[in-house]
């Protein structure tokens, strides 16, 4: 049965397709031709890399699409098409073409209730090897992943905290979180196609 998930994108690196807006929209293009449907996406926003380096600004955005595959199979796909678009996987938070992040598959919690809030609350998530967190473990205090989500996704509402889209965006940029995160225009224009 189709569901909606939640994207992140974002990349500060040229990749074979362009700079990191053009990176963004081929992204999307071969997520679609990968049986994915694009419901929406937000406008690309610049944003300063987390943690704070001397590396360049990253251009983020966030997409919802219809699917029919399983999370484990989105995240495949994910994969598949950041390796596609020239991601080689370096040191953490290091510079990159393109990084695509499954933030939620509607309301699952996954690997389960109890491991997804050690590692949203207390753990570092890279040091816990478990393919598929879900939703993504830090999405809820990430402005470069909640802002994008506002223009998409305003109403939707984390499986674990309740709060919507729009009350974690409230929250994190009351905590600073909005700092460095600047719109720089829609990634699609009205009625454009990939």
């Amino acid at each position: 049965m189709p569901h909606e998930i939640l994207i992140g994108l974002g990349g500060n690196l040229s990749s074979k397709a362009g700079g990191p807006v053009e990176t963004l929209k081929a992204a999307l293009r071969q997520l679609q031709d990968r049986g994915l449907t694009l419901k929406a996406v937000s406008r690309a926003y610049r944003t300063a890399p987390v943690p704070p380096s001397g590396q360049p600004d990253f251009v983020n955005a966030a997409a919802t699409f219809e699917t029919t595959l399983s999370p484990g199979e989105c995240l495949g796909v994910l994969q598949a098409v950041e390796t596609a678009l020239g991601r080689q996987r370096g040191e953490r938070w290091s510079a990159r073409t393109l990084d695509l992040d499954l933030l939620a598959a509607g309301d699952i919690v996954a690997p389960d209730m109890a491991t997804w809030r050690h590692l949203a609350y207390e753990a570092d998530p890279m040091t816990v090897h478990t393919p598929l967190v879900l939703p993504h473990p830090r999405l809820h205090v990430r402005g470069f992943v909640l802002m994008p989500l506002q223009d998409i996704a305003p109403g939707w509402r984390h499986p674990v905290t309740g709060e919507t889209v729009t009350e974690m965006a409230a929250a994190c940029e009351k905590a600073g979180g909005f700092e460095g995160v600047q719109p720089i225009g829609a990634l699609l224009g009205a009625g454009a196609s990939l």
